[in-house]
Parts: structure tokens; sequence; C-alpha cells
């Protein structure tokens, strides 16, 4: 077998999801989180994107119109991840959540990251998170990753708001 590694610079495109409500979803991607429409197709379909790129995420009802989610102990997505590019951007969505008394499901201090967790109107995860510098990241003694899942200190991400 080749040992073939993906290019460095690869990264991943969009995620393309099925909900059950185009509005419902929009309702959550746009209006709350930010996300920009840049295609709609009526009831259909929509594509979102930030920044202007052509879509970082689909949204379509096209096998899934009115049904309900799909099960928490059930083959599928686990989570959609959106990289916020500082934690003072991550700061303000979590206040923007709090202010419009979104549930937060988790949050989480990977070593490498800090995440906020939360579901979109259909009960797919989503994980709101900024990455740390490369540098800071752990690493076990042997140089190799070492992430962790601890408690992230939510106060003192919101105080970055004002720094």
């Amino acid at each position: 077998m080749v040992n073939y590694k993906v290019p460095t610079n690869t990264k991943i495109g969009h995620v393309h999801l099925k909900v059950s409500n185009l509005d419902a979803s929009l309702a959550f991607y746009v209006n709350l989180l930010g996300f920009e429409i840049t295609e709609r197709m009526g009831d259909q379909a929509a594509f979102i994107s930030a920044g202007g790129y052509h879509h970082h995420i689909g949204l379509n009802t096209w096998y899934s119109k009115g049904q309900p989610p799909a099960a928490n102990r059930a083959v599928g997505l686990f989570h959609t991840a959106i990289v916020y590019p500082t934690r003072k951007d991550l700061a303000i969505i979590l206040q923007r959540l709090m202010d419009h008394n979104h549930l937060i499901t988790g949050a989480s201090d990977h070593g490498v990251s800090e995440a906020i967790y939360l579901d979109d109107p259909d009960g797919n995860g989503v994980e709101l998170y900024w990455d740390r510098p490369k540098e800071q990241w752990p690493r076990a003694g042997d140089g190799s990753l070492k992430m962790v899942t601890e408690r992230l200190d939510l106060a003192g991400l919101l105080a970055t708001m004002n720094s």
C-alpha cells in the first residue's frame, strides 16, 4: 500500500446539512451566528458563508423536509466545527448566544483550542472554537499532541471582549 498523505494546505471546504425547516435553520445560522446567505433556492436550499466565500455551509430540505432530528445514538454527523479567528471573536459569539438565551450544551478547553458547543434547530451539533497558536499546543514527552478536555473558563473568555 502506498503511504499517501493529503497535501498540507488542504482545507475542508464546506459542510452540507439536511434540515427539516429551511427558515428555522437560516434563523439559527444567519440571524444568530451571523453567516450571510450567498444563494437561496426557495424553501429547498440555501448556501451561506463568512466573508463572501461561495459557501461554508449548505442547507437543504431535499430529503428531510418536516422530518424529526436524527437519533443521538445513530450513525451520522457528530458536529460541525466553526473556527473563529481570535479568542475575542469566540467571546463575542458566546455573549451573543447568552444574550439570545440559546442553550449551550458544553464548553471545553482542549489545550489546542477553546470550544463552545450547541445544537442547531435540527439537533445537529455545532462547535464554535478558536485555535491557540500552534507553538502553545500541549505536547507529550515524545512531541506528540496531547489534547485534553477540561472546563472552559467562560468568565475569563468573556473578559477578553474588554481587552
